[in-house]
């Protein structure tokens, strides 16, 4: 049995957040709290209904909640440190990703690059600030990993949940993590686990998957500030930003992220409904963005 406390692999996720994002600063509240209006007119309770999702989507779930177990996240948070998979800009790793349809989403078979225009799109219409822009436009292109030799979609996208202590009744189809080795676990089948009472999420290990991994190679190659990398990091935890599970584990220091997700995710989910777009009639535009705040070439 592996455990977190004292593990050099734990850093990565009980650090502090890194100097460099300090010197970004916080931005103001006002430029991107505002309610989202391109959504005002649509039906929302027809997006995320799982249970009467295909059986795709129900077998990606019991296979992630099965899977990702902490001794499986101490590991491949090790081997994130050790390997640059890739050199490229980030247009080009849109167009890389374009291959991938998420075997988790019930609410678009669109490929990705369409998914994070139709997102950027949607941010761009409501006048939200640029650097929001830019972080629609790249919020998914974590799920690269699965292009780089991950061991299936179940570590690449996905909801996102913590490991390391009781799995949230609060998850999408909670029953499945009966498979998981974890949830018979002494430790890690407790309401706190590993963890302190009101710890905070940056001393949190959530499960390994897209927002965590771009949350990682973008944090010291971009200037974004960090409520956009608040953004990118927790977008598909939504036991805790839409459901309100693990406010054991939070503090008064999530809030700004909270707000910021909460801010961010009509963006993601509903524009997956919007009209599709045509990718070279933006790209002139949004290569403009990226180069406000990405280098030429990100090391992935």
């Amino acid at each position: 049995m592996v455990h977190i406390a004292g593990t050099q692999a734990f850093e990565t996720v009980s650090d502090a957040v890194d100097e460099v994002n300090k010197l970004k600063g916080a931005v103001s509240k006002t430029e991107w709290s505002a309610s989202s209006a391109f959504d005002s007119e649509k039906d929302k309770t027809a997006f995320r209904q799982y249970e009467d999702a295909c059986e795709r989507v129900k077998t990606f779930y019991r296979e992630q909640h099965e899977k990702q177990t902490v001794e499986f996240n101490l590991r491949v948070r090790q081997n994130f440190k050790k390997t640059v998979r890739a050199r490229m800009g980030i247009w080009e790793a849109m167009e890389m990703l374009d291959t991938l349809v998420d075997d988790s989403d019930p609410d678009t078979s669109l490929t990705q690059i369409e998914h994070l225009l139709q997102t950027a799109e949607a941010i761009r219409r409501d006048g939200k600030p640029e650097w929001m822009q830019a972080a629609g436009l790249v919020h998914d292109l974590g799920k690269l990993l699965y292009l780089f030799g991950s061991e299936g979609q179940w570590d690449v996208v996905g909801d996102t949940f913590v490991v390391g202590c009781k799995f949230s009744e609060k998850n999408i189809y909670p029953t499945t993590f009966e498979g998981n080795p974890d949830a018979h676990d002494p430790v890690y089948s407790t309401e706190y686990g590993v963890y302190a009472p009101n710890c905070g999420l940056e001393n949190v290990m959530l499960s390994w998957g897209h927002d965590e991994y771009l949350y990682n190679v973008l944090k010291n190659q971009s200037s974004l500030p960090e409520d956009a990398l608040y953004m990118i990091r927790y977008h598909s935890f939504y036991p805790w930003h839409r459901e309100g599970a693990y406010s054991h584990l939070t503090n008064a220091a999530d809030e700004r992220a909270l707000a910021a997700v909460r801010a961010f995710n009509p963006y993601d989910l509903y524009s997956k409904s919007d009209d599709p777009v045509d990718p070279e009639k933006l790209k002139p535009y949004y290569q403009g963005l990226i180069a406000k705040f990405f280098p030429d070439v990100i090391e992935w």
